[in-house]
């Protein structure tokens, strides 16, 4: 029942937001690097704000530094949909939010400085390559479903690590989002405040897992994510681009734009690949080590991220005859 409660008032929630988005017209206008063709509302990932706030109100004791980042990585990120900030307020607002979490966690007292350093590259990387992949319809809903779910079923049965409602809160508002977004013409589309919002909320659950446990395996339920980012960073920058501007080549945006593979469909491939690697990770804890079990799930993930190579030169050979 209450579960049904927060779906009902997340949903009434979102249905303002569209009245409000529409009256100040906060929209998403299509330009060649878009994958999408139609204006559309912009900001429907609002709705993780909402789920967080939701949690917060009943869990105040224990939740206003988890609360107070994702408020602030929010608020840049809104203000970055309707008006472009430059990097340096954005990643402020980040580094400033991922210090509220390390500290709430204890990060601070339980690694040593160049761990300390390297997982705030970690989380930098994680919030960016989780806006970075949200372009398609259906994609970031689908995907956070995968990994909200991975982590419930490790809390469940391997390891608890937090209050399961606060991963449920998640899922809801990434099930809510979708009835909106998963459409061929979608309702909305998240924005950056819907991708950087619930990756923060990943990465405060995958952090926590991992101070718990000790392994750092749990990254890999970020694996395919991680994998298609890190590689279109490294090919851009082969290619001298700017990482920062828009692009068309990740290997999601080669699926759905040169060959038109329908977005949900591109979105339903990715979020199966991440549950054959969560599955994975899940039945290989604990019976080999951590790095070798990093190698199994990597190699494959780098093979079918080559595809993309072979796409394109089919694709350019078409364009050239």
């Amino acid at each position: 029942m209450q579960y049904t409660i927060v779906g009902i008032l997340l949903m009434i929630m979102m249905l303002l937001y569209f009245k409000v988005a529409d009256r100040f017209n906060i929209v998403d206008k299509p330009n060649e690097r878009s994958s999408h063709t139609e204006v559309t509302l912009r900001g429907g990932g609002i709705i993780f704000w909402f789920a967080a706030l939701l949690y917060f109100v009943q869990h105040i004791e224990s939740n206003y530094f988890f609360f107070t980042g994702i408020t602030l990585v929010s608020l840049v990120s809104f203000w970055d949909d309707i008006q472009s900030l430059s990097n340096k307020i954005r990643i402020s607002i980040h580094f400033l939010s991922i210090s509220l979490i390390f500290y709430d966690l204890g990060v601070f007292n339980l690694m040593p400085l160049y761990g300390v350093v390297l997982a705030y590259i970690l989380a930098i990387g994680l919030i960016n390559a989780y806006n970075f992949m949200d372009g398609i319809n259906g994609i970031t809903g689908l995907y956070t479903l995968v990994v909200m779910g991975s982590l419930l079923y490790v809390n469940k049965n391997m390891q608890f690590f937090i209050d399961a409602v606060f991963i449920k809160y998640a899922m809801i508002a990434s099930l809510v989002f979708l009835f909106f977004n998963y459409r061929k013409k979608a309702k909305c589309f998240a924005g950056d405040i819907g991708s950087i919002a619930i990756a923060f909320w990943v990465i405060y659950l995958v952090l926590k897992l991992i101070l718990i446990t000790n392994s750092v395996v749990w990254l890999l339920f970020l694996a395919v994510y991680g994998v298609d980012a890190i590689c279109t960073i490294i090919h851009r920058l082969y290619l001298k681009q700017n990482i920062f501007q828009a692009h068309r080549l990740h290997l999601y945006q080669v699926l759905s734009n040169e060959y038109k593979i329908q977005h949900r469909l591109v979105a339903v491939y990715y979020a199966i690949v991440q549950i054959g690697v969560s599955v994975l990770v899940v039945f290989l804890y604990h019976k080999v080590q951590d790095i070798l079990l990093f190698v199994i799930v990597i190699m494959p993930l780098l093979l079918i991220y080559s595809s993309k190579f072979y796409l394109l030169n089919k694709s350019n050979l078409k364009l050239n005859r």
